[in-house]
């Protein structure tokens, strides 16, 4: 007999915790466990006080994926989403992680990540109409230590 199909138009979180239980178990039975964490890195305003933009980020399987990355259109050209991402990748370093992936639509900024490194490796079309969504990743290399390197 088949299982019921049920839609729930406004699924509530334990709902959702329901499909994701099996799944976590069916994923830790092929590839072992995995610790999923998430750090942000905010823009606070220094007058007001206020959050204005940042990057927020979360790991899971030592890749980190870079969710959310935002720097106002007034800061734009002064490095700071540079800064944002290279302080990413030191903290995704020290945790050993292989590499980070992210997306961005073509109206957002794939000039930029590709600027840092970052390779595309999918693109969806139309999303949103008349536009595109790339997919990018960027293999980490760990800082070799100076024993490593032969540096005294």
């Amino acid at each position: 007999m088949q299982p019921e199909m049920l839609v729930t138009e406004k699924p509530d979180a334990a709902l959702r915790d329901a499909i994701l239980r099996p799944l976590l178990n069916y994923n830790l039975g092929k590839v072992g466990p995995t610790v999923s964490d998430c750090f942000a890195i905010a823009l606070r305003d220094q007058e007001s006080g206020a959050i204005i933009g940042g990057l927020w980020a979360t790991s899971a399987y030592n890749w980190l994926f870079i969710e959310l990355l935002f720097v106002p259109v007034e800061y734009s050209g002064r490095g700071i989403g540079s800064s944002l991402m290279r302080k990413a990748e030191q903290i995704a370093i020290s945790r050993g992680f292989l590499g980070i992936r992210l997306d961005t639509m073509s109206f957002q900024a794939p000039g930029f990540y590709e600027k840092l490194g970052y390779r595309i490796f999918g693109k969806l079309e139309n999303y949103p109409e008349g536009h595109e969504l790339f997919y990018y990743y960027k293999m980490l290399t760990p800082k070799h230590s100076s024993s490593e390197t032969g540096d005294a």
